[in-house]
C-alpha cells in the first residue's frame, strides 16, 4: 500500500515565512505570538498528531462508516472518539478563535495550514471540528452576549459540537422555499419543528452535546428569503450551570448513504417542537449564517488542495515502485525486469499538475487566509478595506477552482495507480470519493461561479476587482531578471486575458442575462488561473532571490522548476477558458428543453 502520509511542513514554512513574511506583522494582535519558532513548532507537533493518530484511523473510517441505532443514537468508526478526545485537549481546534473565549487567538493563516494537514490525513474526520468552529464563527458574530458565553468556550474547546441546518428534502440552494417553523414561545424560546437533511456531522458520540444552527421561519414571516431566522437548537439543553441537561426533542432520523466521507455522520435530523433560541434579529437569519458558510467556503478550498496532497503523495510513491515496461530514451534500471513507470512521460505529466497545483494552490490558500487576518486586524484603514475586499471577490474562486482542480489531480492519482487504483486496497479510490463532495457542498461551484460573476464583479462600485488588478499591473511593472521574468510575463498574459473576458461580460451579459451564467464556469476557471500564475510568479521570485543569496536549501531550485512546468503546462488553458466566456449562450441555450433527446 501506498497510503502512508506525510505532512508538507517544509513547503508550508517555504510559503509563510519566505513568501507571505507573516513576521512582518508582528506588532498586530495574535502575530505577536506567532513568530517563527511558535509557528515552526506547532507545524511540526500537528504533524505529528496528523500522521501518527489521523491517517492510521482514515480507513476505518471509510469501511466501518458511522452507525445509528434504533433511537437515532451514531456510532462513529474505531479511533475516532479518542482522536477527537485527544484533538481537543491539546487545543488544535482554539488555535485562532479569540481569547476570551478560550481560544489561543493565533492568527488564522495559521489555522488553514495545520486544518491543511488534518483533511490530507483525514477529512471525514477534520469535518467535524471545522464544522464546530464555524458554528462558533456564526454564533461570535451574530449572537447575543449570553449565547456567546454559554456556548463558544465549550463549542471553541470541542466539548460541544456544532452544526449547520440549511437543506430541506425539497430545496437546497433556493433557501426560500424552506418550510421549517419557529413558533415563539411566552418565556422568548421557539419551538422549531421541520426536517433538515444532509447534515454534516449531525449526530455522532465524540462530543458531550451537539449544537445546531438552525434556519426556519417564524409564524407571520415574509415569504421567500426575507423570511428567513436563524435558531441555535442544542441536543441536550443546557442547565442552570451551563451543563447538559434535558433531551431536546429533536433527533437523527436517519444517515445517508454516500459516495464518499462515510467516516462523517451525513443526517437527516428532525426537530419536533425542538427548544431553540433566535439568533440576531427576525428574519436575519441569512446573513449570519453566511458568515459561518463564506468560513466553509474557504475550508473547502483547502479540501481541494488537502486531498490532491495526499493523492500526490500516493501516487509519487506508487509511480516509483510500480514496474512496467521500458524507457523510450533506453533502460533506466536494465538488472531489472522492467523500469519503474515514473520514466514514462505521460506518468511524468499527471505528476508534475499535481504537484504544480498542490503547491500553488497552497500559496493560495495561504494567501488569501492571511488576507482575513488582515481584514480583522490590520491597523491600516486602507489595508482593512482592500484585504475585506479580497475576502468577497476570492471566496468563490478559492472553494471552486480549488477543487475542481484539486479532484483532476486527485482523480490523475488514481490513473497513475492503475488497475490498482480502481481496488479499495490502495487508498487512491477513497480520496477520489471523498473529494467529490467538495465541488457540491457549501454552495455548488456552479452556483459559486455565478456569484462571482452576477454579484462580486460588480460589488462595491467594482472596486474589488479594480484593487485586484491594480496589485496585478504593479507586480508585472516591477517586473523580474533573467530567473523571473518569465513569470512576471505569464501574469501579464493571464491578466490581459482576465481583463478581456471581464469587459466581454460587462458589454454582453446585461442585454441577455444567459451569456453571465454561460461564461461563468469558464470566467472563474480563468480567474482561478490569473490567481495561480501570480502565486507561482511570487514563488519563483523568492526562490531565485533565496538561491542568489547563496541560500543551498533544495526546496528553492524545486520551485523554480515545478514553477516552469506550470508556465508551460497550464497557462495556455487561458486562452480556451477566455474563447468559452466569448462564445456566449447562443449555441448553449438554442436547443429546446424537449429538443434535448
Amino acid at each position: 500500500m501506498t497510503n502512508s502520509y506525510r505532512a508538507p511542513v517544509r513547503d508550508q514554512q517555504f510559503v509563510l515565512h519566505d513568501v507571505l513574511d507573516i513576521g512582518q506583522y508582528g506588532d498586530l494582535p495574535g502575530f505577536r505570538d506567532a513568530d517563527a519558532d511558535t509557528v515552526d513548532a506547532i507545524l511540526e507537533e500537528s504533524a505529528k498528531f496528523a500522521e501518527g493518530v489521523l491517517a492510521p484511523i482514515s480507513k476505518a473510517g471509510d469501511v466501518q462508516g458511522c452507525v445509528r441505532d434504533e433511537d437515532g443514537n451514531v456510532t462513529t468508526a474505531d479511533g475516532w472518539k479518542e482522536a477527537f478526545q485527544q484533538m481537543a485537549e491539546a487545543g488544535w481546534t482554539a488555535l485562532s478563535s479569540d481569547p476570551e473565549y478560550g481560544g489561543q487567538g493565533l492568527p488564522h493563516v495559521l489555522n488553514l495550514a495545520v486544518n491543511e494537514m488534518v483533511s490530507s490525513a483525514n477529512m471525514a474526520f477534520g469535518m467535524y471540528p471545522g464544522l464546530t468552529l464555524g458554528a462558533a464563527a456564526a454564533l461570535y458574530n451574530g449572537g447575543s452576549d449570553e449565547q456567546k458565553a454559554l456556548y463558544l468556550p465549550k463549542m471553541i474547546a470541542c466539548q460541544w459540537g456544532g452544526t449547520m441546518n440549511l437543506t430541506e428534502p425539497h430545496c437546497g440552494t433556493d433557501l426560500g422555499m424552506l418550510r421549517t417553523k419557529a413558533a415563539p414561545q411566552a418565556d422568548g424560546s421557539y419551538k422549531i419543528t421541520g426536517q433538515k437533511i444532509w447534515i454534516s456531522s449531525g449526530e455522532h458520540d465524540m462530543t458531550e452535546n451537539i449544537v445546531h444552527l438552525v434556519l426556519a421561519r417564524i409564524e407571520g414571516a415574509p415569504e421567500g428569503v426575507k423570511g428567513i431566522s436563524l435558531f441555535v437548537v442544542p441536543k441536550f439543553l443546557p442547565d442552570s450551570d451551563g451543563n447538559p441537561g434535558t433531551r431536546n426533542s429533536l433527533k437523527c432520523g436517519g444517515l445517508e448513504e454516500k459516495m464518499g466521507i462515510h467516516g462523517n455522520a451525513t443526517c437527516v435530523m428532525d426537530y419536533d417542537d425542538a427548544t431553540g433560541w433566535l439568533v440576531g434579529e427576525e428574519n436575519k437569519g441569512l446573513k449570519i449564517m453566511f458568515i459561518m458558510m463564506n468560513e466553509a467556503r474557504l475550508g473547502v478550498g483547502l479540501q481541494g488542495y488537502a486531498l490532491a496532497e495526499a493523492a500526490y503523495q500516493q501516487s509519487l510513491a506508487f509511480a516509483k515502485d510500480r514496474l512496467q515496461g521500458r524507457s523510450l530514451t533506453g533502460k533506466k534500471n536494465p538488472e531489472l525486469a522492467a523500469d519503474p513507470i515514473i520514466v514514462h512521460p505521460d506518468v511524468r505529466r499527471m505528476l508534475m499538475d499535481q504537484k504544480a497545483f498542490v503547491e500553488g494552490a497552497r500559496c493560495f490558500g495561504l494567501w488569501t487566509a492571511l488576507q482575513g487576518d488582515l481584514e480583522k486586524k490590520s491597523d491600516d484603514p486602507a489595508q482593512r478595506e482592500k484585504s475585506g475586499d479580497y475576502m468577497a471577490l476570492l471566496t468563490p474562486i478559492v472553494k471552486s477552482y480549488l477543487t475542481g482542480k484539486g479532484y483532476d489531480m486527485v482523480s490523475q492519482g488514481l490513473q497513475i495507480h492503475g488497475g490498482s487504483g480502481f481496488t479499495e486496497e490502495w487508498g487512491a479510490s477513497q480520496l477520489l470519493r471523498d473529494a467529490r463532495i467538495t465541488l457540491i457542498y457549501e454552495g455548488t461551484n456552479g452556483v459559486q461561479a455565478l456569484d462571482l460573476v452576477g454579484r462580486k464583479l460588480a460589488m462595491r462600485g467594482m472596486r474589488p476587482i479594480t484593487s485586484f488588478f491594480a496589485e496585478l499591473d504593479a507586480f508585472v511593472e516591477e517586473g523580474g531578471n533573467e530567473t523571473t521574468q518569465p513569470y512576471v510575463d505569464a501574469v501579464a498574459a493571464t491578466h490581459a486575458q482576465l481583463k478581456q473576458g471581464t469587459d466581454w461580460l460587462m458589454n454582453n451579459a446585461l442585454e441577455n442575462f444567459d451569456h453571465a451564467g454561460a461564461g461563468s464556469h469558464d470566467y472563474l476557471n480563468l480567474f482561478g488561473l490569473t490567481c495561480m500564475t501570480y502565486m507561482w510568479a511570487m514563488m519563483a521570485k523568492t526562490a531565485a532571490a533565496k538561491i542568489a543569496a547563496g541560500d543551498t536549501d533544495p526546496i528553492y531550485a524545486a520551485k523554480l522548476q515545478t514553477g516552469r512546468y506550470f508556465l508551460d503546462r497550464w497557462l495556455p488553458e487561458g486562452a480556451m477558458h477566455l474563447a468559452k466566456v466569448e462564445a456566449g449562450a447562443d449555441s448553449m441555450m438554442a436547443m429546446t428543453a424537449d429538443e434535448m433527446c
